[in-house]
Formats: C-alpha cells, sequence, structure tokens
C-alpha cells in the first residue's frame, strides 16, 4: 500500500489528477478510525488527509469555525471547550466499537456524516456545515458555500458531500456552525420499562415543552455495562436536559413529573449524565474486543422496538436504542443476517440498516450500505460520474 500524504490542496489535485489520468484508483482516509467500514475497495494507493492540519479561521463571537481536514477532531473540540462552544451533533467515536486505532479527523466526521445523541434536536452532521472545499476526480480545486451563517450559496452541493465518504472528492477544508455549549445537564431515569413502555414514554417526553436534549432505551442485556453498573437493575429509559442551570431545573421538575406516570424516577447529575451520554455515543456495550456483526438501523422511532422483536423470533439479536427509538444498534450473535435484517425494515415501513462490524468474510458477503431504490441508485450513479468522471475515489465503497 503507497501512502499519499500531500500538505497542501494544490499537492493533492496534483495527486488526484495523475491517478484520473492513469485510472489508477485511490482509497481515500483520514485517521483510519472507521478502517474496514464500507464495501471493501479496492486499491494500491491511499490518499490521506491528516497532512492538511490546522484551524484556518475561527471567532467565537460569528459562533463559525473553518478547518483543514486533517486536523484531529481533539484539537477542535479543544479549541471549542476553551471558549465554551460545541459540535452540536455531538460526534460519535468509532474506534472502541470497531476496535481501530489512529486519531479522528474532522474532515472524517463530516465525510461518514457521523452524528450522537443530539441529532434529536440538533440535526446531524451535515446540517452543522456551511461550506467545503474539495478536490474533484478530475484534479479540480472545488470551493461551496462559506463562512457565513445566512450565505446559502451552494448548499446542496455542501450537503452532497457530506455523508458520501469521500466517493465524490477529497475533502480539503469544512466551515460549519459552533453553538454555544451548554452550562450544565441532567438526566431523568425510569426503570424498568418494557421496549414499547419505553417507546411510548419517550414519544411522550419528546412532546413535552422542556427541550428533551437525548432520548435513548437502555434494555436489561445491556443497562449494566453503562456508568460502570450504577444504572438501576433491569431496564432504563434516559432522557437529557441541557441548558443554564435555572432553566434545565425548571425543565427538569415538568418532566420528571409527567414521567412518574410511567416509572419512578430517579436523576442523573452532572458528571454521571455527561458520562451516560458519551457512552451511548460510543456504544458502549458493543465494545466487547469480539467482530460479532454491529448494524446501525435508522427507522421511525415507534417502530425500532418492533423491528427487534421480530428479528428476535429468528436470530440472536441484542440491542438498544438512541433517538427517541429512531437508532437502532444491533449486535448479531453469529452471522449479520443482511437479508433479514432488511426484509423486516422494509415490512415496518421502511428506513436504514448500515453494517458497521463484522468478521472479514462476512463483511465481503454483505453490503454494508443499504440498498437503494432504483431510481435514486440510477441518480447516485450520475451524480458520481459527474464529479469523479474516472471512478477513482474509493471505487466500490458504496455500492457497485
Amino acid at each position: 500500500m503507497i501512502e499519499l500524504m500531500p500538505t497542501s490542496e494544490e499537492e493533492a489535485a496534483t495527486i488526484v489528477r495523475a491517478h484520473a489520468e492513469s485510472g489508477r484508483p485511490l482509497a481515500i482516509c483520514g485517521g483510519d478510525t472507521r478502517a474496514g467500514f464500507g464495501n471493501a475497495v479496492a486499491s494500491e494507493d491511499r490518499l490521506r488527509s491528516t497532512g492538511l492540519a490546522g484551524i484556518v479561521a475561527y471567532n467565537p463571537g460569528e459562533m463559525v469555525m473553518t478547518v483543514r481536514s486533517g486536523t484531529p477532531l481533539a484539537a477542535v473540540e479543544a479549541a471549542l471547550e476553551e471558549s465554551g462552544q460545541m459540535l452540536a451533533f455531538e460526534p460519535m467515536d468509532h474506534r472502541p466499537v470497531m476496535g481501530t486505532l489512529g486519531e479522528p479527523t474532522i474532515g472524517g466526521v463530516f465525510a461518514a456524516n457521523v452524528s450522537g445523541p443530539r441529532r434529536l434536536i440538533a440535526g446531524a452532521a451535515r446540517d452543522s456545515l456551511l461550506g467545503v472545499r474539495f478536490v474533484n476526480g478530475k484534479g479540480e480545486i472545488i470551493k461551496a458555500g462559506g463562512r457565513v451563517m445566512k450565505n446559502v450559496t451552494g448548499l446542496d452541493l455542501v450537503k452532497l458531500i457530506a455523508g458520501s465518504y469521500g466517493t465524490l472528492g477529497f475533502l480539503t477544508e469544512v466551515t460549519f456552525r459552533v453553538p454555544p455549549r451548554p452550562k450544565t445537564e441532567r438526566t431523568v431515569v425510569l426503570p424498568g420499562l418494557n421496549d414499547a413502555e419505553a417507546a411510548r414514554a419517550m414519544a411522550a417526553a419528546m412532546a413535552l415543552p422542556v427541550e428533551v436534549s437525548g432520548a435513548a432505551h437502555l434494555p436489561l442485556t445491556v443497562t449494566w455495562k453503562f456508568l460502570a453498573g450504577k444504572l438501576p437493575e433491569g431496564e432504563a429509559t434516559v432522557l437529557r436536559i441541557e441548558g443554564l442551570a435555572g432553566s434545565v431545573d425548571a425543565r427538569l421538575e415538568k418532566l420528571a413529573a409527567a414521567m412518574s406516570a410511567f416509572a419512578a424516577v430517579t436523576q442523573l447529575d452532572e458528571p454521571e449524565s455527561r458520562r451516560l451520554w458519551q457512552e451511548i455515543r460510543d456504544v458502549l456495550p458493543y465494545a466487547d474486543g469480539t467482530a460479532r456483526p454491529v448494524w446501525r438501523v435508522s427507522v421511525a422511532p415507534g417502530t425500532g422496538h418492533q423491528l427487534v422483536a421480530a428479528l428476535r423470533l429468528e436470530a440472536g439479536v441484542d440491542a438498544f436504542y438512541d433517538w427517541q427509538g429512531g437508532l437502532v444498534w444491533l449486535r448479531m450473535e453469529a452471522g449479520p443476517e443482511g437479508e433479514l435484517v432488511r426484509r423486516y425494515i422494509k415490512a415496518l415501513g421502511g428506513g436504514h440498516a448500515t453494517l458497521i462490524r463484522a468478521p472479514e468474510q462476512a463483511r465481503a458477503a454483505t453490503a454494508a450500505f443499504h440498498p437503494e431504490p432504483e431510481a435514486v441508485a440510477m441518480l447516485s450513479k450520475r451524480v458520481k460520474e459527474k464529479f469523479d468522471p474516472a471512478g477513482i475515489f474509493n471505487p466500490r465503497k458504496m455500492g457497485s
């Protein structure tokens, strides 16, 4: 494997042009923390973004940051922490569950559209993205969007690049919103609810005017793995409130009163709440050192528990729920069972199942990304051909 690590946008463009002319494919990567994710890429050359690092522009008063794509995520978060700001979409760290090393990059976060528990109210990573610079498959340097939050020039292109996993272009720079970090947070815990009861409780909580910023259900098979076993024994449904201390207290009281109709309510203080939601974000129960298949399933919030119940009739499945039940983390006890998982998703109204982890042989036999409808697949192919006519960027990463 040949490692190519440009230190400037122009150098990256030169590398891409040479590969486009020869038809030699490139594996696009950042810190390699999601190594092995997606369909296998056949390439002997890897184009890495880690040589493009550093904060380009950051004025906390504007709540906008521009950063080179290879900048470590930790460096971005440290700068934001110092100014009392944050990445609203709470990006997951894939290293624990995938068993990878390396250092996550900010470009990788947007390329994979990585989003955590706060997506409920803050949107996905792409919803914070204002502008990008990237090299297309012809070796041309493209700029879309801008640094001003009101500027929507090129907005569609910006959102198209986010979540494209390096198949449309080599990201060199990203500009994104950075809102204030909440001053404090607390979490309400409802013990003992089964999956269906928890779905109803979470729906009721989200309908209240209290701005719940996290809603997850942890069945008894995983509860003991969170907070080093400090959660109540059995199932736990958890609801997060964030903001100014006085506001949090008032909203928490209202939430707890409403939730007492479902279960006896307990609370977590700020340190334990922060730790819990980080563990939920990073899928701690399945960071088990194994290669047992793990699926990330996105469905309508009310159908997540129905999917798990149906699957358990035919396969060994462990699961827990984030995003009010709309994000289901599944760990299969044997094979990935991709056809089974996707068949039940379709039967329950649709959604997406993405294979995050599996043994190498199982990964090779299972499509990592949910198959697109024929019309969407044709459109995706046309877009790919427009951005990367020679087909050199991460070929087959997201499909044929």
